[in-house]
């Protein structure tokens, strides 16, 4: 998805994990990931640099779709659709 397309993206559930160490970002979105419906968008928030790389990686293996991050200050915004 496009930045402009993910600024308007309203997620049905967002998960702070700016303050956690790697791999924090990634069990926090496992365990959030079951609070949202399936089709519906999980935003999570994180510090991690390696978290961008590890969230496609990881949404491909268990069979969620990995729609892009956006930077914000100091943290960055990943978005996620629940496909199962």
């Amino acid at each position: 998805m496009s930045p402009e397309e993910l600024e308007k993206i309203e997620a049905a559930e967002t998960v702070d994990a700016r303050a956690m160490a790697c791999p924090g970002p990634l069990l926090e979105a496992k365990k959030s990931i079951g609070k949202v419906n399936i089709g519906e968008i999980l935003e999570l928030w994180s510090g991690e640099e390696t978290t961008k790389s590890d969230m496609p990686r990881w949404c491909a293996k268990v069979g969620h779709e990995y729609l892009g991050d956006l930077a914000a200050d100091g943290y960055d915004r990943l978005f996620i659709r629940r496909q199962k």
